[in-house]
């Protein structure tokens, strides 16, 4: 397989366009949920609700992931993206001018994010129509190095935006930014139809979609199921498959071990002003390894770096069992999150392994499993640390991340004619 480049990715206007609207997401739901929880705490002074509500928009991935994922095959995406945009303005708006109290905000949030994995499954999908072969990957490393970027900038201009205008004004800014990306998608994407849809549509997918028309694929049986049967019966077709099983458990598990360890840096440091160096790190690192991954090592290489990255994703974190200080603790968590790099290995086989039909659920089955793991990684980690000191609690998820990583050997290390592909 011959690599592709960054400049051949930025080349292709459709991959500047989803790239534009990625950026303007993060950055704005780093704001938002920042806003949120400062908004939370200043009505009610409980440290506790506010982390409830930082976290709020990730708690319904789960429900979204179970039971909504059919949409993302069922209604092109192009739509789905504009209104996953309108949705956050509308939130952002109410949030800000409704008057809500505590519990109307909390529930709104919880009530529209059920919504987001289809909204990022329809992103996550178009981007494997839009870039082929090795350029995907590099697309998914661009990403994954933007992600970061707009999560560091996003924290940094939601503190300022704070200090000038509060929370009301922050999360104003928010909505103006999804607007922003409304537009962004609306007139810089052109229209694709469904994956899951019947007749011409389904036509229009060439031989793949005839063959899974003639399988009984989840364009035409969608068509009389509701997306809630037709979600749960696409989710248990891919965890059946041995394949997409396995590559979807390497690219939860080895995360929520580094969301565990992460979830500590705070009572590590005993400050949020020192945790944040070490979390900006950590971002730091994993946008450096993306990068160096994707752009010197061949498509072959990356697949095999995929078992000695997972492994490095844990190993550093070790280091805190010795205590260290703030920079060699900032030192320890960029190297480990660099580790992230390993999922570029993934990516080429994952979309190979999900059948066309199905590649949108399948996307947001990956990201609703990712989120959720984080959870429940930095949950299952916080409740070591009420054991055991918040420097050995990190260090035994890190060791963790060591043992989930070689148990997925067999998976992260890619077939030997596979690789040589």
């Amino acid at each position: 397989m011959r690599g592709a480049t960054y400049g051949e990715v930025f080349a292709v206007k459709e991959f500047r366009v989803l790239f534009a609207g990625f950026v303007l997401l993060i950055g704005g739901d780093v704001i938002k949920m920042l806003a949120l929880s400062v908004l939370v705490y200043a009505r009610t002074g409980s440290a506790g609700l506010s982390a409830a509500a930082y976290m709020a928009g990730w708690l319904p991935y789960l429900a979204g992931g179970l039971f909504l994922l059919a949409l993302a095959d069922r209604v092109p995406a192009r739509a789905l993206m504009v209104a996953g945009e309108l949705v956050v303005a509308v939130t952002c708006l109410l949030l800000a001018y409704a008057g809500l109290p505590v519990w109307g905000m909390l529930a709104l949030v919880l009530a529209t994010g059920v919504l987001s994995p289809v909204f990022l499954a329809a992103r996550s999908a178009v981007l494997p129509e839009v870039l082929d072969g090795d350029a995907y990957v590099l697309g998914r490393s661009v990403l994954s190095v933007a992600s970061a970027g707009a999560q560091i900038v996003g924290l940094a201009a939601g503190g300022g935006f704070l200090a000038v205008a509060g929370p009301s004004g922050a999360l104003a800014v928010t909505a103006v930014l999804s607007l922003v990306g409304t537009v962004v998608l609306r007139f810089g994407l052109p229209y694709r139809a469904a994956r899951g849809v019947t007749g011409r549509g389904r036509a229009e997918h060439g031989a793949a979609g005839r063959e899974a028309a003639g399988r009984g694929g989840a364009g035409r049986g969608g068509a009389g199921r509701g997306a809630v049967r037709e979600t749960l019966r696409v989710n248990r077709r891919l965890l059946a498959d041995r394949g997409v099983r396995g590559l979807l458990l390497a690219g939860w598990l080895p995360c929520a071990c580094l969301a565990g360890a992460e979830a500590m840096v705070v009572p590590y440091l005993g400050g949020q002003g020192q945790a944040g160096v070490v979390l900006a790190a950590a971002a730091g690192g994993m946008a450096a390894g993306q990068f160096a991954v994707g752009r010197f090592v061949a498509p072959p290489g990356r697949e095999r770096l995929s078992l000695p990255l997972a492994v490095l994703l844990g190993v550093p974190w070790l280091g805190y069992a010795a205590t260290p200080g703030l920079g060699w603790a900032a030192v320890l968590a960029a190297i480990g999150a660099a580790g992230l790099a390993y999922q570029l290995g993934l990516q080429r086989r994952f979309v190979d392994a999900v059948p066309e039909e199905v590649r949108g659920q399948a996307f947001g089955l990956q990201s609703a499993g990712l989120m959720t793991g984080q959870a429940v990684g930095a949950a299952l980690v916080g409740a070591l640390g009420e054991m055991v000191a918040p420097g050995q609690a990190i260090a035994l998820a890190g060791a963790a991340g060591i043992v989930v990583a070689l148990a997925l050997a067999r998976v992260l290390r890619p077939d030997r004619r596979e690789a040589r592909t």
